[in-house]
């Protein structure tokens, strides 16, 4: 667990801040006390979860593309951060299909740059790169990828995340040998939660159903992904900041992914989301030539377990119960930061709880 008394005052560099779990990761860095400075596009979608808080007011936030070198380097140099995370990307597979030179531009070229920043900082203490579960050479198989296993993702968007791990190690080994910054990635599986309204994602598709009364169309609901809800590896992420930080032998490569009994299928997820959110919705597969996606993949979490002590605080159905809470809250048009906040502090409770 990361303790929230180590961010107070800390400078802290966020790229994807306007994201969905950029957002959430803003809110929790700002409750913490944090002086946080993100950098990022727009946010990506209409509605969108950064511009139902307050944090714009709470943070400085640079509105650039991780592509424009010159401008991120000016805010990089005016934040002075001693703690980055890594977060901006172009995140989905299918638009990875569509566009894929933006795609490698944004996912490697981006890390490239933003390591330039911290090679050329005299300030940095500790970096942490997010990448994603779908870095590793998928062979469809049923145990759980390892950190040592190929990075050799499929679509363009996972082998541009797997490029941006190697980036990553490359610039780790050439240029902070000394230690001097403490570098670490994360590979988190499928998260989930509030705030969410991202194309070709199934909890948004599942509430803009719900909300209209029809019924979900599933793609692939015997698929099996290590859902997560979003505070899993966001909690993970200040975890390996924070102890990478005050002890540099922290620092390594981390998958964060939920307990095997939480790895199910897309089906089965929708189940628990119909079960919750009541009213009568259902659910129905629909099959589409689509392109590729991959239909299993699990995490073996072992090495961050055993190196800090992690585990889980909410299995997937307290994950979808979690979901559907915030839904509800802001279909009705209630304050959706405040329930924020008091999720945030429900999962921090039982994580204290946990330990």
């Amino acid at each position: 667990m990361f303790h929230v008394d180590f961010y107070k005052d800390k400078s802290v560099f966020l790229t994807g801040h306007t994201g969905f779990k950029g957002t959430w990761l803003t809110k929790m860095l700002v409750m913490a006390g944090a002086k946080v400075t993100g950098y990022s596009l727009e946010p990506p979608t209409t509605p969108n979860l950064y511009e139902m808080t307050s944090l714009s007011k709470n943070i400085t936030s640079v509105i650039g593309d991780i592509r424009d070198k010159e401008k991120l380097f000016k805010a990089f140099e005016r934040a002075k951060p001693e703690i980055v995370f890594h977060l901006a990307a172009q995140p989905i597979v299918r638009d990875s299909y569509q566009d894929p030179v933006y795609t490698y531009e944004t996912n490697v070229m981006g890390t490239v740059y933003l390591l330039e920043c911290i090679r050329q900082s005299d300030t940095v203490k500790s970096f942490l790169n997010v990448t994603t579960d779908k870095v590793y050479e998928n062979k469809e198989w049923e145990w759980g990828y390892r950190e040592e296993d190929p990075l050799d993702g499929y679509d363009p968007y996972s082998n541009s995340k797997s490029c941006s791990e190697l980036v990553t190690h490359s610039y780790k080994k050439s240029f902070f040998a000394d230690e001097r910054v403490a570098i670490s990635t994360a590979r988190a599986g499928n998260v989930i939660g509030g705030g969410d309204f991202a194309n070709y994602r199934i909890i948004p598709d599942c509430i803009e159903a719900a909300r209209k009364g029809e019924d979900i169309v599933v793609r692939n609901p015997n698929s099996t992904r290590p859902y997560q809800h979003v505070l899993e590896p966001l909690a993970a992420y200040l975890m390996i900041a924070e102890q990478q930080y005050k002890d540099r032998s922290y620092a390594g490569y981390y998958n964060v992914g939920p307990d095997e009994k939480d790895c199910i299928t897309t089906g089965q997820l929708v189940n628990y989301f119909c079960q919750f959110w009541k009213d009568g919705v259902r659910w129905r597969s629909q099959e589409e030539n689509g392109p590729h996606e991959a239909n299993f993949l699990k995490l073996d979490c072992s090495r961050i377990k055993k190196v800090f002590g992690w585990k889980p605080v909410w299995g997937v159905e307290e994950a979808l119960e979690k979901v559907v809470e915030w839904s509800k809250v802001y279909v009705a048009g209630k304050e959706v930061e405040t329930c924020m906040e008091q999720q945030i502090e429900s999962f921090r409770k039982k994580e204290n709880e946990n330990v």
